[in-house]
């Protein structure tokens, strides 16, 4: 029975399970090499927008099953869900993973489960993780039960997924596969299918790159649409009354920690053999220029200096996430052209520029563009905005506004997606 528990890493995987289990009568320890983020643990408090989070937390904290520290210490499991983001050259950078592996090696002893939940490219447990852990001493095959276990959760909805959705569970040994699904049944009420740790690392990422290419999809038909003269929000939403068919949504860009970069871990383990992964993000990395040249159509009339209003920064909506963020992106753009920006996010406080109300972020602007399909952008009055800007101009790159609506309000209407 596992009774103690290290989480390394407490961002926006790590925390909600470290919470899961300690609600779950687990002793839990949150590492985390920033202290601002282990205080902020140890006082119940969290330093991420997750619904139903910082309840679980404070709860957990006060009964004494959760704690942050920033180091490890002997526990019965330990779980590493740290970052794993891209370089420069789109390759992988693994020095999180590295390091977190080497920070556990002191602390660990025969009989130890140890997971990697952080998406990885393939062979990640096998050649990066083992060599670490056999500093230990230890025969890291037969002494440990290693495994790869990715989570597939949705921000706005972890508390819930952790719980319902399946899980692939991939070990180094038959033992280690069950061994951690025993671990992860301690709360996991969905089906957890075994397999070999290579093969689960492949699948975490096979899971975004499809997104990435059914996204890639939409985004290209939104330029053609926009070439031929037609509305590619309505092509979508016809074609989709086909039983067999489902475009997904465009946008101007495609963000977050997964599906921005999981790709191009497939990608650098066959670079020659991955073509249409590699063209779909690719294509998805062009929207947030193409917004931009958009809006610089609109801009081009207007005469002296200018100032765009931005609103939504996050990668999706609801969430106050904004890693690797195409509104960042489009955000750099403007800078760099000189273009004054403001940003109205109720959810993300970590922008420059940022807003505290849509009146404020407005004031005086050429241009207003709706980056990301918030809640409360879809019931949001834009008759009142229109007012204070110096040239009331709507650039939607979510079909969240109808045309009617913001043209009833004195905006001049433009829609990601089709050309006016």
């Amino acid at each position: 029975m596992i009774q103690t528990l290290c989480v390394m890493g407490l961002g926006y995987i790590g925390l909600p399970t470290a919470a899961m289990f300690a609600a779950h009568g687990v002793n839990v320890i949150g590492v985390d090499p920033q202290a601002r983020i282990v205080n902020a643990l140890n006082k119940g408090e969290i330093v991420i927008e997750e619904p139903g989070l910082l309840e679980m937390v404070r709860e957990n904290v006060s009964a004494g099953r959760l704690k942050g520290s920033t180091t490890p210490a002997p526990v019965d499991a330990f779980i590493i869900a740290v970052p794993t983001p891209i370089f420069e050259n789109k390759t992988a950078d693994m020095r999180y993973v590295e390091q977190a592996t080497r920070d556990i090696v002191p602390y660990i002893k025969k009989g130890d489960i140890i997971v990697l939940e952080s998406t990885s490219p393939p062979r990640t447990v096998e050649d990066i993780m083992l060599p670490i852990l056999a500093q230990s001493g230890l025969d890291v095959r037969n002494d440990l039960h290693i495994a790869f276990s990715p989570e597939t959760v949705f921000p706005g909805q972890v508390i819930r997924e952790l719980v319902e959705n399946e899980r692939i569970v991939g070990g180094l040994t038959t033992e280690a596969t069950e061994r951690v699904i025993e671990l992860y049944r301690i709360f996991v009420k969905g089906a957890i299918h075994a397999t070999d740790a290579t093969t689960a690392e492949t699948c975490k990422l096979v899971e975004n790159t499809c997104r990435d290419v059914n996204i890639a999809f939409a985004n290209e038909l939104a330029k053609v649409c926009e070439h031929i003269g037609v509305n590619a929000w309505e092509v979508i939403r016809l074609s989709n009354t086909h039983p067999r068919i489902n475009i997904l949504q465009p946008g101007p860009g495609v963000g977050g920690h997964c599906i921005a970069v999981d790709p191009w871990f497939l990608v650098e383990k066959a670079p020659q053999l991955a073509q249409i992964m590699r063209l779909s993000r690719e294509t998805n990395d062009s929207m947030p220029r193409h917004t931009y040249n958009r809006a610089l159509d609109m801009l081009r009339p207007l005469d002296g200096k200018k100032k765009v209003a931005i609103f939504g920064a996050t990668f999706k909506p609801d969430t106050d996430d904004i890693r690797e963020s195409p509104i960042l992106y489009l955000l750099d753009f403007f800078k760099d052209a000189g273009i004054e920006t403001v940003v109205y996010d109720p959810h993300a406080s970590l922008i420059d520029n940022r807003a505290l109300t849509p009146e404020e972020a407005v004031t005086n602007a050429d241009l207003l563009i709706i980056g990301v399909a918030h809640s409360t952008f879809k019931t949001l009055d834009v008759a009142p905005l229109a007012g204070l800007m110096k040239k009331p101009v709507l650039f939607d790159t979510k079909n969240v506004v109808p045309r009617a609506k913001a043209e009833a309000a004195g905006f001049a209407y433009h829609l990601l997606g089709c050309a006016e």
